[in-house]
């Protein structure tokens, strides 16, 4: 137990070296690129306010924390969510984790947005061209995790982010890291979790769409095409701490508490807490609130709370879950989120 411990404690170490080395200043707050990696997952844990840094566990938990798929209930875990996100703008998501006796747990994503079709405009044409183009924005994800002991667990995730506007187009890699520990200090119900999003190398578009002519003055040569040179831009990398306490209130009866704080490179810290309560392990209610930390008054937080509920169904060797979430937007339309995981 005491290699488990040093190795927990050298592993959130360089988690917290690594993230300090990149913080940022209030001046940089929307200034990162790959906002997609922000949008969250799974209609559960956005019910409990996305406070699920400490309490998300199998293949829904990848978003949150790597670490948690390592507690996964089945050998195998399938996932699919659907979130309608703000402006129009669809959500889809899909997983599959695979628990290996004796390695740990593999899980590979997907992560697509449905944007719809925009306008091509140009110096000439502001109103448009006629013609349309349809952004693309995925995610690859490919995850491990493994428990170290009983109540130890860690992982990784690997994210290819793609996007494409129209004629011009960037990917990149973005790296996660997790830790949760169990029934902390003995105490029956009681974990923690650390995780570290988003960190990885510059994006930088690229691609024909840069291309533009021009006149090269005092030189006696037709107008000649030239590449713009894009600015890389960074990714929206997070520390986020969490605490969560499950606790069987008698008879059918249990309750799990969350709260989590989140530091953001990019933009104003955040304040996470969430509620679920179950019913026999079938009937689940949520809620859950996030604040964020203002470092401005001018600014202003775009969610509110957020509710759900869920069912739980076992037929014969599969794990059925059914999962709701409601989301306040200012501004814009609710979001709302469908979830469904399969256990085998």
């Amino acid at each position: 137990m005491k290699t488990v411990s040093g190795i927990l404690k050298s592993l959130v170490m360089v988690i917290v070296c690594t993230v300090s080395a990149s913080a940022g200043a209030a001046n940089r707050t929307g200034t990162s690129g790959a906002s997609e990696l922000l949008v969250p997952i799974g209609a559960r844990d956005i019910a409990m306010g996305g406070a699920a840094v400490a309490s998300a566990r199998g293949v829904d938990a990848l978003f949150w924390n790597p670490a948690g798929t390592a507690f996964v209930r089945s050998s195998a875990e399938f996932y699919f969510s659907h979130m309608s996100y703000i402006a129009d703008i669809g959500m889809d998501y899909g997983a599959v984790s695979a628990s290996m006796e004796g390695f740990g747990v593999v899980s590979l994503s997907l992560k697509a947005f449905s944007i719809g079709e925009i306008p091509v405009t140009t110096t000439l044409h502001p109103d448009g061209n006629g013609q349309m183009f349809t952004p693309q924005y995925f995610t690859v994800g490919l995850s491990y995790a493994r428990k170290l002991s009983e109540r130890v667990a860690i992982g990784l995730t690997t994210n290819l982010v793609s996007e494409r506007l129209g004629d011009v187009s960037a990917t990149g890699l973005a790296f996660n890291v997790g830790v949760m520990y169990e029934n902390l200090a003995n105490i029956d119900g009681l974990h923690i979790g650390v995780a570290v999003s988003n960190i990885g190398p510059q994006m930088k578009f690229d691609g024909s769409g840069l291309l533009t002519q021009a006149t090269v003055t005092e030189q006696h040569r037709p107008p000649q095409y030239y590449k713009i040179q894009a600015a890389p831009f960074e990714l929206p990398s997070s520390i986020e701490f969490g605490v969560a306490y499950q606790k069987t209130l008698g008879g059918p009866n249990s309750i799990v508490l969350s709260t989590a704080f989140q530091s953001n490179n990019f933009s104003d810290d955040e304040y996470r807490a969430g509620a679920e309560y179950a019913y026999e392990d079938f009937l689940y209610l949520r809620g859950g609130y996030v604040a964020a930390q203002k470092t401005s008054s001018d600014r202003e937080f775009l969610y509110g709370p957020s509710f759900g509920a869920g069912i739980r169904y076992a037929m014969g060797t599969t794990d059925m879950t059914f999962d709701y979430a409601y989301r306040a937007v200012k501004i814009f339309s609710a979001n709302h989120v469908f979830s469904i995981k399969l256990g085998f």
